[in-house]
């Protein structure tokens, strides 16, 4: 087995599958303040800061799965401090679906997103 066949396998066994379904889970889960946007997904998955992760998300009731990728920016390990949700923020690749992602999610969420209820991050 070579090296790109080893990744095509890990890239498989990274996809990480996260439903939203209400609002307030998304407003916790946005990253805004990221570049291209990002994700706090729950994870009980052990992740480096920098790996690539690749997911795929439904918002709200539309049963459609988009596919989305970025690198892991912000981890929340096991048992952390205020009871935080375990998992991992991912910053969104720069690329045209990613876009109409971010656009989706602050559509959902518009004047919500100058709350400044707590998130998972911050």
């Amino acid at each position: 087995m070579d090296s790109t066949q080893l990744s095509q396998m890990a890239a498989r066994a990274g996809i990480l599958s996260l439903s939203i379904k209400e609002r307030t889970a998304l407003y916790a889960s946005y990253m805004p303040y990221l570049k291209n946007g990002g994700l706090f997904i729950p994870t009980t998955r052990l992740h480096q800061m920098g790996d690539q992760v690749y997911m795929l998300l439904s918002l709200m009731d539309d049963p459609t799965k988009l596919p989305l990728s970025g690198k892991v920016v912000w981890i929340t390990p096991a048992g952390a401090q205020g009871n935080r949700q375990q998992g991992i923020g991912v910053q969104f690749d720069n690329n045209e679906t990613t876009t109409e992602v971010r656009n989706k999610i602050e559509g959902i969420l518009g004047n919500a997103m100058k709350a400044t209820r707590q998130t998972h991050t911050m």
